[in-house]
């Protein structure tokens, strides 16, 4: 008994044999293109078929369903062949192709001007070869013969107005269908395609807007009754998943807090602020892993709860970091900086880490009206060995320079110098040469100099959006 083989099976080689019907070549090999008996004849290869299948030849008149549309070419699904035994078609064969250029003797500038997806089309077959071509041109019985309104889905009928020569009982939608003459059942009605005819300037308007011009809504009043619409909700949800979104904020009651310590409480931060007002929404920062990102945000009920808080709060020292705390919606030119003191600004190095501020003020107390200490800190709040002191008068830098430049203590020797931001761009008062930022200081000099400017420009940076 001979065995059955499907498509896809190797029935052969291209060497020995030759493709018959129900097979083709493909690298070097023959591949069964229907299921049956593999029967050899003269040295050629066919499949004898218990349903034998049908192939399109140029000529052919096909019925199909438009199935894509691009700009400049689309395909249809071909569903039978006119004037043939109704037998399925090969399945290399089941799509065929056209071009705008072939849809109707009119200029068209994009397939879905003159047809859209599910219409139902009669083209002939002009290429039948590895790609199978159609035409709706040439032949007044080829077009569309049956087309739904992509509205509202009711069924559209031939009628003429202007440009459009269908158009819906339903919803009144009017359109343009490249039609074959007996589109609905009726004879001629290629008639209203307007062959050869321009565009109207209210059709050219449309088309110049592109696909949004061609886009289809759901018009209100054919799929509804009239009665009042309910949507299905999670209880307590209002969008976003099932969580509840935040109430916009009247404008000066949200705040913005930044420079936080990497290890503050919610609760720590929280009882700071509720006692300038009542607490509306309160978010600190953090991460993926649940640490504080540095910044938080703040609402308050009232304005003036909020201008007390920035009033005394903005630059408090938490858990040893000055925060700064402001409105979060204010222009970015409205938004307070940080004063920095007058007076003559001092590079304090080679601190030692037991010393305090007060220790460090006692220093410059006899020699000097007043002095200002900004010890500098890591993220999480530590000292670092270096402060910069700002003295008043300023005509009194170089002398404190000198008297306490070297000076000891608590058994370490202080490194005392003006501090001189960086200029990359011109040379330094000490004669170094352009871009030469050195001026004689250290290396860790400079590196504090480095922290402190990345510093200010971080206090600079617009905090990002909540």
């Amino acid at each position: 008994m001979a065995s059955i083989v499907t498509p896809g099976t190797v029935v052969g080689t291209a060497d020995k044999n030759s493709p018959g019907a129900g097979t083709a070549e493909q690298n070097g090999n023959l591949i069964a293109l229907l299921t049956g008996t593999v029967v050899e004849n003269d040295g050629v290869i066919s499949i004898d078929s218990y349903n034998e299948m049908l192939r399109l030849e140029a000529g052919d008149m096909v019925i199909g369903e438009v199935v894509k549309l691009n700009e400049k070419a689309g395909e249809i699904k071909v569903l039978s062949v006119e004037g043939k035994a109704n037998r399925s078609i090969m399945a290399d064969q089941e799509y065929a192709q056209f071009h705008v250029t072939r849809i109707c003797d009119r200029f068209l500038h994009n397939t879905a001007d003159g047809l859209r997806r599910r219409d139902i089309v009669r083209a002939k077959v002009s290429e039948a070869g590895n790609v199978v071509r159609i035409d709706m041109r040439e032949d007044v019985n080829c077009g569309v013969l049956w087309a739904l309104c992509p509205s509202c889905g009711d069924t559209f009928v031939a009628e003429q107005n202007g440009d459009w020569n269908v158009s819906c009982r339903t919803c009144g939608e009017q359109s343009f269908r490249a039609m074959a003459d007996d589109f609905g059942g009726e004879a001629g009605k290629s008639a209203l395609n307007g062959a050869g005819k321009r565009w109207s300037g209210a059709a050219e308007a449309l088309f110049a807007k592109g696909s949004a011009g061609r886009a289809t809504f759901i018009a209100e009043d054919v799929r509804e009754d009239g009665r009042e619409r309910t949507y299905f909700r999670f209880e307590g949800s209002g969008g976003g998943g099932g969580r509840e979104r935040r109430q916009k904020a009247a404008p000066g009651c949200r705040l913005f807090v930044g420079g936080l310590s990497r290890d503050v409480e919610d609760d720590e931060l929280r009882s700071k602020f509720k006692e300038h007002g009542k607490i509306t929404d309160f978010a600190l920062m953090k991460d993926d892993a649940g640490n504080s990102r540095g910044f938080g945000f703040i609402t308050f009920e009232k304005k003036e709860m909020a201008d007390a808080a920035i009033a005394a709060l903005n630059g408090i020292k938490i858990k040893g970091r000055k925060i700064g705390v402001r409105d979060a919606d204010a222009p970015r030119d409205e938004k307070p900086r940080r004063k920095q003191p007058d007076g003559a600004r001092l590079y304090v190095g080679n601190l030692p880490f037991k010393a305090s501020e007060d220790d460090l003020a006692a220093l410059f107390k006899d020699i000097c009206d007043s002095a200002h200490i900004h010890w500098a800190t890591d993220n999480a709040g530590r000292k670092k060995a270096f402060a910069f002191v700002t003295i008043m008068p300023e005509s009194k830098g170089p002398e404190v320079v000198s008297k306490l430049n070297g000076h000891e203590m608590m058994g370490r020797q202080i490194k005392v110098d003006i501090s001189k931001p960086r200029d990359r761009n011109r040379g330094n008062k000490s004669g170094g040469k352009p871009g030469d930022n050195s001026g004689g200081k250290s290396a860790r000099e400079l590196r504090a100099l480095a922290e402190e400017e990345a510093d200010a420009k971080k206090k600079k940076r617009r905090p990002k959006k909540e």
